[in-house]
C-alpha cells in the first residue's frame, strides 16, 4: 500500500484481469520457490516508524505534506491521516552493531523533523495512539488527500456497506461508529523487517507468531483512546475493527475472516501458503494492473490483507523473503524501540530451531488467545505457554515467560553475530522494564491516575503527554521514567 498511483476507478474487466494475474503469479512464485532461489544474502534488518504531529496543546496537526515538502527526504512519506507520517530506515546487516546504526539514523531524522515542526509551531511524537483524539479528528477531511487513500477508503467502505462499529472493553469501555477508515490512522507502529532464507522461513515465521504476544506485552504503549482507558495495546483491537469490511448476517452461522488478523494457523510447509491463503480468502480491493513488475498484482493484494506478522516477498533485483513484525507500537523512546526490535529478532532466531516442539504443545487458537490477552492486559496478562513434559495447558504469568526466555533472546542475537556489548545493553533495557514492571502503557495509565486526583480527565491527559514528550526527547528508556 506504499505504492504511488493515480488511478481511482476500476471496472469489472480490470477486476477479472487482476484475479487472473494473481493466480498466475501464485504459480510463478511456487515455481521460483521450488527452484530454491531465495537462499542468498546475509540476514538484514529494516524498520518503519510512524509518527504523530501535534500542536502545543497535544491536538493533531494536519501538516504532514508541509513537513515533507520542507524535509525533501525520500525516506519520509505520508500516512493515512494528515497528522501522521512515516520514516523508512535504511536496511542494515544483522552482524556487528545493527541497532546502534538504526538508533543513530532514527535520532538524526527525528531531530530534523522536530526542527521543521518547531517552525510550524508543532511537535513530533512517537506514541501508539494519541490519547486526545476526538471524533472530529477522524473525519474525511483528516485523510491525506492522495489517490491510494481515497481508493482504499472507498473499497473498504463499499465492502462494509455501513459504518464501522468500534466496541472496546478494557478498564473503561468505548462504543462508537465511524464512516471512515481514518480510524485506522489513529494507530502508529514501529514495524520491523527481518530478512530470512527460504529454507528457514516456516520455522522463523512460526517462531515469530509464537513470541508476538510476549512482544506486545513488553512493548505496550497505547492504553488510551478518545479519553478512555482501554487495552494496554488498544491498537490491536482498534485496527481490526476500524477496517473490518465484514457485516454480520443474522441468517449465517459463520463469517469471513477479517482482513486484519493474527493468522489462520501455524505454517505447515512454507511461505507460499500464506500468499495463496490471502488470494483465496480475501476479495481484491485495489485491482491495479502493472506492466513493469512480474509480481506487482500479488504484492498489491498481499498488502491489503493486514497480518500482524506479514510474509514479504521482495521481487526486485535482490529477490528475498522477509518477516514484517507489525504489532510493535511506536515509542516511547528510540532506545525502547531498539530493545523491542532486538528482543523480537533474538527470540525468533533462537526459538526457530525447536519451534515444532513448542507449537506441538500449543494449538494455534491458543496462540491467538495469548495475542489478544497480551494486548488487553500487557504485563499483567496470564497466557497459555508450552511446558516441559506437558500433560495439559497451563496458564502462567507473561512476565515469568519473558524473564525465562531472555537468555535465549541473547543467544539468538549472538547466532546472528550481533556484538556482545550491544546484546547486553538492549537486553538490560528489557530486564529493567520487567523488574520495574513499567511499559509505556503502564506509565501513561499511572500518570493519568496521579493527575486525576486533582484534575479533570482531559487536563490529566495533557499533563501526562507533556511529561511523556519531555521524557521521549531526553531519551531515557521508559523503565527509568518517574
Amino acid at each position: 500500500m506504499g505504492q504511488f498511483f493515480q488511478q481511482e476507478d476500476f471496472n469489472t474487466e480490470q477486476y477479472q484481469e487482476f484475479v487472473s494475474r494473481l493466480y498466475q503469479q501464485l504459480d510463478d512464485l511456487k515455481s521460483l520457490l521450488d527452484d530454491s532461489k531465495l537462499e542468498q544474502g546475509d540476514t538484514s534488518i529494516g524498520a518503519e516508524l510512524e509518527l504523530y504531529l501535534v500542536d502545543r496543546a497535544f491536538n493533531p496537526r494536519m501538516i504532514n505534506q508541509q513537513i515533507l515538502e520542507i524535509a525533501n527526504n525520500p525516506q519520509l512519506t505520508e500516512e493515512l491521516n494528515r497528522y501522521n507520517m512515516e520514516f523508512n530506515l535504511s536496511p542494515v546487516m544483522a552482524q556487528g552493531k545493527p541497532f546502534t546504526t538504526m538508533d543513530k539514523e532514527l535520532r538524526g531524522t527525528l531531530d530534523s523533523v522536530q526542527s521543521i515542526a518547531d517552525g510550524l509551531n508543532s511537535q513530533v511524537m512517537a506514541i501508539g495512539i494519541l490519547p486526545t483524539l476526538q471524533h472530529k479528528d477522524l473525519e474525511r477531511h483528516c485523510m491525506t488527500d492522495l489517490p491510494r487513500y481515497r481508493v482504499l477508503t472507498k473499497a473498504i467502505s463499499d465492502l462494509r456497506g455501513e459504518a464501522f462499529h468500534i466496541n472496546i472493553n478494557g478498564d473503561e469501555s468505548l462504543q462508537t461508529y465511524c464512516d471512515e477508515v481514518t480510524l485506522e490512522g489513529a494507530n502508529t507502529s514501529f514495524q520491523l523487517h527481518l530478512r530470512v532464507p527460504q529454507s528457514r522461513f516456516k520455522n522463523m515465521y512460526n517462531a515469530a507468531q509464537l513470541v508476538t504476544p510476549l512482544l506486545v506485552a513488553i512493548s505496550a504503549n497505547s492504553p488510551l483512546f478518545m479519553d478512555k482507558k482501554l487495552w494496554h495495546e488498544t491498537r490491536i483491537a482498534l485496527f481490526k475493527q476500524s477496517i473490518d469490511s465484514r457485516v454480520d448476517h443474522h441468517n449465517s452461522h459463520w463469517k469471513n475472516p477479517p482482513r486484519v488478523h493474527f493468522g489462520n494457523g501455524w505454517v505447515r510447509e512454507g511461505v507460499w501458503e500464506l500468499f495463496a491463503e490471502n488470494v483465496a480468502l480475501y476479495p481484491p480491493i485495489i485491482p491495479l494492473l502493472s506492466e513493469d513488475n512480474a509480481f506487482a498484482e500479488l504484492s498489491m493484494h498481499h498488502g491489503t490483507v493486514w497480518n500482524w506478522n506479514r510474509a514479504v516477498f521482495d521481487s526486485g533485483k535482490d529477490q528475498h523473503l522477509r518477516i514484517e513484525f507489525r504489532a510493535l507500537p511506536a515509542g516511547p523512546t528510540v532506545t525502547d524501540m531498539m530493545a523491542n526490535a532486538a528482543l523480537a529478532i533474538g527470540l525468533t532466531q533462537a526459538l526457530a530451531d525447536d519451534v515444532d516442539g513448542f507449537i506441538s504443545k500449543l494449538p494455534f487458537t491458543y496462540a491467538e488467545y495469548n495475542f489478544y490477552r497480551a494486548a488487553q492486559y500487557g504485563l499483567n496478562a496470564r497466557i497459555l505457554w508450552p511446558q516441559p513434559k506437558q500433560q495439559a495447558l497451563q496458564e502462567v504469568s507473561i512476565v515469568d515467560v519473558i524473564q525465562a526466555l531472555l537468555p535465549l533472546a541473547a543467544q539468538g542475537l549472538a547466532q546472528l553475530h550481533v556484538e556482545p556489548g550491544e546484546i547486553d545493553h538492549l537486553m538490560s533495557v528489557i530486564e529493567e522494564r520487567l523488574a520495574h514492571k513499567q511499559t509505556g502503557a503502564i506509565w501513561q495509565l499511572n500518570k493519568v491516575a496521579e493527575h486525576e486526583k486533582t484534575h479533570s480527565r482531559r487536563d490529566s491527559l495533557n499533563l501526562m503527554l507533556s511529561q511523556y514528550l519531555q521524557n521521549m526527547i531526553e531519551g531515557e528508556p521508559v523503565s527509568k521514567w518517574k
